[in-house]
């Protein structure tokens, strides 16, 4: 079958996206990046078990969730940029659009490496590798989508039984030692980084498919939001069944290697947490696609929001560079309790939509983004 005719049938979404449906997209980035300006912050000040139990445990649920819905996301984008030429079966149309994505995907790779000794678990040069990739799917079926994301699962999965997951790895300081080196490089980008591309990359691929689907229609956003609950729901019932059963069971294994194994955590990236994960961002991105659509975009609070959002890849730098930047000056950076480093994230992220509303009113792009668009073209 024709891969444009595939595609249009696998297409629910008609060819021009609503307002309050993009809107919806840039609500989600916006509460993805704000999660992981939290979780980041929660790290570097040391304060990950450090406060009550409920606090502790309600800032763990972001743990590569938040990061997880960012990469959905990008894949989400890469679909809508690409619908109008496939749509119109506009050849040249489509391959500007490939070019662009794979220009876009070459800056962030070289940005994220450039900006990975400032912030080593930086995401951004992952997300070069996922984009590339991405582009070589454009014209895929949904059954063939489908089958890229079980191939990036699986082949992580046989990578684990080749290779030593912890290689490289310093986890007292979450330092990896031979970044610097080809082999290095390589492992960390492809297997046991923080967000290598198997399976990360899987995330992508599923937000391209999401990408497809109209959330502007009720029971559409119903449907996926269901189906991102059951997912969740199995990704975690399953997990801690597994876990509790293995450790009774096999009380001779180690308790952190039946962790890593069945547990939902983001390193290593196991089955049960991108099922879990990606049921996750799924949920988080319907009911923002539901959100927008019922409070109008003039709201302040839905309007500082979608606009952050739209600055994503700025506050994400911005984060590190100032955020991280001032918690140093002032001594903040180890040794503190989870309470502070919640307000000290959430203060930031306060300042941060403040100033973003403030660009807005004078541009139209945040700096990072328009410098993003002219390399992309």
């Amino acid at each position: 079958m024709n891969s444009t005719i595939t595609y249009r049938k696998n297409t629910q979404s008609s060819q021009h996206i609503s307002s309050s449906r993009q809107y919806g997209y840039d609500f989600a980035r916006a509460l993805a990046v704000i999660g992981m300006v939290v979780v980041n912050f929660k790290v570097v000040m040391g304060a990950e078990t450090n406060g009550p139990d409920w606090l502790i445990w309600l800032v763990g649920l972001l743990d590569g969730r938040a990061a997880a819905t960012f990469v959905v996301l990008a894949g989400v984008g890469m679909s809508l940029a690409c619908r109008r030429a496939l749509m119109e079966d506009d050849n040249q149309l489509l391959k500007r659009r490939i070019t662009a994505l794979r220009k876009r995907a070459a800056f962030l790779f070289i940005f994220g490496l450039a900006y990975t000794p400032l912030w080593p678990a930086d995401i951004l040069h992952f997300y070069g590798f996922y984009i590339l990739l991405g582009t070589f799917l454009i014209k895929s079926s949904d059954g063939e989508l489908f089958l890229s994301i079980s191939t990036l699962v699986t082949i992580f999965l046989l990578l684990l039984l080749i290779f030593d997951y912890e290689q490289g790895w310093n986890w007292k300081t979450l330092e990896y030692t031979d970044l610097w080196t080809m082999e290095g490089m390589l492992r960390h980008i492809f297997f046991n980084g923080f967000h290598p591309v198997f399976p990360w990359a899987a995330f992508l691929v599923g937000g391209m498919w999401l990408g497809r689907k109209d959330l502007g229609v009720k029971t559409v956003r119903i449907r996926l939001f269901l189906v991102g609950l059951a997912m969740t729901v199995f990704g975690e019932s399953v997990s801690h069944f597994l876990t509790e059963y293995m450790l009774v069971a096999y009380p001779f294994v180690d308790p952190v290697d039946i962790q890593d194994t069945f547990g939902t955590a983001p390193l290593p990236p196991m089955p049960l947490y991108m099922i879990s994960a990606g049921g996750t961002a799924l949920m988080i991105i319907t009911l923002s696609t539901w959100f927008t659509s019922k409070v109008s975009s003039a709201n302040i609070v839905m309007k500082s929001l979608i606009v952050t959002g739209q600055y994503a890849l700025t506050f994400y730098i911005a984060h590190v560079v100032i955020g991280m930047g001032v918690l140093e000056e002032i001594g903040r950076l180890e040794n503190q309790d989870l309470q502070t480093s919640v307000t000290s994230a959430l203060l930031f992220c306060f300042v941060g939509i403040v100033l973003s509303m403030v660009w807005n009113k004078f541009f139209r792009r945040g700096p990072l983004e328009w410098v993003l668009r002219k390399v992309s073209g």
